[in-house]
């Protein structure tokens, strides 16, 4: 039951700007790529969108591209780094694009199928349920700096979604989500922005 006298539990979901992975479609998990100077803009655009919110805490990926992101989003100062927060393990798929796996799956689908070599989907089901089961231990406004498609399958589970359903989710570069909860039926967990960019 939630406590009615504490703030509410907000998640302030950001992905991390543009890389040239990010660009070209490529699948980027473990490979730890800069942001591109494209990518660092975009970062900084963010700024002025979360200077004026007193956060209880700030959580970032390990991977540097997140990282970046934060610091130039004006929160580096005040970050954790989150190894739950990390992208997919894209596995044997590293690199590629999905109309290359498509030439030797066609039917695949990450949020379905996983990875040879990397994370299947329970896997990371599990670690999203983790970090919900971590976060929701705090109170407040929240900042995660985040990846892709790990960003949907933690939307999906924050919702009661199985992971699968992430692929229904769609997320850009230097994006603002806010997962919080609903203020009439403050049990049930709501995505109360998604995917923003202005």
């Amino acid at each position: 039951m939630i406590d009615l006298h504490k703030p509410l539990l907000r998640l302030y979901l950001i992905r991390h700007g543009e890389t040239e992975w990010s660009l070209s479609g490529q699948h980027t998990g473990r490979t730890d790529l800069p942001l591109t100077a494209h990518g660092e803009d975009e970062a900084r655009q963010l700024a002025p969108r979360l200077r004026h919110i007193q956060f209880a805490r700030v959580f970032t990926s390990p991977r540097q591209r997140a990282r970046r992101t934060c610091e130039l989003a004006g929160l580096g100062a005040a970050a954790e780094t989150e190894p739950d927060l990390a992208e997919w393990d894209y596995g044997d798929y590293e690199g590629m694009l999905t109309a290359d796996v498509h030439k030797q799956r066609p039917a695949w689908n990450v949020f379905r199928d996983g990875c040879p070599g990397g994370e299947m989907p329970s896997a990371v089901s599990d670690r999203a349920d983790r970090l919900i089961a971590h976060l929701c231990t705090l109170d407040g406004d929240v900042t995660l700096f985040t990846h892709g498609e790990f960003a949907c399958a933690l939307a999906a589970r924050w919702i009661g979604l199985p992971v699968v359903e992430g692929q229904h989710f769609s997320v850009d570069a230097a994006s603002l989500g806010i997962l919080s909860y609903n203020r009439s039926h403050p049990d049930v967990r709501v995505i109360a922005l998604w995917n923003s960019k202005s």
